[in-house]
């Protein structure tokens, strides 16, 4: 049995019945990653012993007759910028090789409490910003898997576990996603705590995570402390019914690349009736560097001190982004801030209207070579606003994954996740 191919709530199924046990799912991921590491490079710190202790606890515990959570027994993927016990957290740099945390994430509190087995911590760039770790894209491992949350986006698609958590603060959860073809869920702004997260922009970090299904994102989303609505949602179904979207090009689609143009505009059209475009208010025009000066100015502000004290020891574009982010005042900080409510309200129109809206979620399908992990121009202004977001696997260009992202009002994660679900499927029909 490939039992590292299962889907999460498959897995806690056959454990809860007594088909397999999680130590032989685990075992079969572990197989699993020793057979694919060299090639795909998604874990920065594993360990067999740590991660089959868990599972043979979580054999114990059902033996007993313990109360199970959502996730018994079934391993998850954490990125390298969440604290964990077991594991140092290195935050994908040198200046903090070794790190041991003194306490673990709340998130990863959470994930043990719903019975999941903590498997490892996979790569991150450094410090979640661009300069890459050392993760291949599993679909062909001269292309980049996308940045920041690299491990797990690529763990995720080559089967190597079923769940993976990333975070995201321009793109660093829906690009991945989109480049190495996987579900993931950026959820609505703060539906899940930092607390014990690696600080890069208070106003736009965000937990979310992968998984090879969109009710998977749910479970796992739930066990992380965020909206246990999640669950109630039947997968397939939107607010009404068969959903419809609005389809919007964004002020990115300018620097998107001409094959993944014709290939959403395509697929757009396969929809028909459920899809319209739709243009963005003009409260949106002028809106370009927001995310930007919001994101710079606070990597400026937490990790300049880290710079002043390690100069050698940082990327030079981190440094210049620290020089740039040092360079926006107080004032033009607060203003771009505050814009994001004001923008955000000018989509009441297109959510009264459409269940979620349709845009790409990159530029194009991963770029070849492993200097960068490719551009977040897609991710920006979703991210800025705090909506839930998720990328749905259901195109490909030049024999790579692309996704599409659906974008969704602030608190409607489920709805999303079920319009999520009904789109894949359209997709695998057409």
């Amino acid at each position: 049995m490939n039992l590292h191919k299962l889907t999460a709530q498959d897995a806690a199924t056959g454990i809860r019945s007594g088909a397999f046990s999680s130590t032989q799912l685990v075992q079969s991921c572990l197989e699993r990653i020793a057979a694919r590491d060299l090639a795909v490079q998604a874990w920065a710190h594993l360990d067999a012993g740590i991660a089959l202790a868990q599972a043979r606890a979580a054999d114990m515990a059902m033996a007993r007759g313990d109360k199970l959570g959502l996730l018994h027994g079934v391993p998850v993927g954490i990125k390298d910028i969440i604290d964990t016990l077991e594991w140092p957290t290195e935050n994908g740099t040198v200046v903090f090789k070794g790190r041991k945390a003194v306490e673990e994430a709340e998130l990863v509190k959470r994930l043990k409490v719903s019975g999941a087995v903590i498997l490892g911590k996979t790569v991150t760039t450094e410090l979640a910003f661009y300069a890459p770790g050392k993760t291949t894209n599993p679909h062909n491992r001269a292309h980049t898997p996308g940045g920041s949350s690299s491990g797990s986006a690529a763990a995720v698609a080559d089967f190597q576990v079923p769940l993976a958590v990333g975070t995201q603060t321009a793109g660093s959860i829906i690009r991945p996603a989109s480049y190495c073809g996987v579900f993931a869920l950026k959820p609505t702004f703060g539906a899940i705590s930092t607390k014990g997260v690696l600080t890069q922009s208070p106003p736009l970090d965000t937990i979310g995570g992968y998984a090879r299904n969109a009710a998977d994102l749910a479970v796992l989303i739930e066990a992380m402390g965020g909206p246990a609505a999640a669950l109630s949602q039947p997968m397939g179904e939107g607010a009404r019914g068969a959903p419809r979207f609005a389809f919007v090009k964004s002020r990115a689609w300018a620097s998107g690349e001409d094959a993944m143009k014709a290939a959403v505009l395509d697929f757009v059209t396969q929809l028909g009736g459920h899809a319209e475009e739709t243009e963005l208010p003009p409260e949106f025009d002028g809106t370009d560097g927001l995310q930007r000066e919001v994101q710079f100015h606070d990597i400026a502000a937490n990790y300049g001190p880290l710079y002043d004290a390690n100069p050698d020891g940082v990327s030079a574009k981190l440094a210049e982004v620290i020089a740039e982010g040092r360079a926006v005042s107080a004032s033009e900080y607060g203003v771009a801030c505050a814009r994001s409510d004001v923008i955000y309200r000018s989509l009441a129109n297109i959510f009264e209207r459409f269940d979620a809206i349709l845009t790409p979620s990159a530029s194009g399908p991963a770029p070849e070579g492993l200097a960068s992990t490719g551009s977040p121009a897609f991710n920006f202004i979703w991210t800025y606003l705090g909506c839930p977001v998720v990328n749905v696997p259901c195109l490909e260009v030049n024999s790579l994954p692309l996704g599409v992202q659906l974008v969704g009002p602030r608190g409607g994660d489920a709805n999303l996740l079920a319009a999520a679900t009904w789109l894949f499927e359209k997709a695998a029909n057409r």
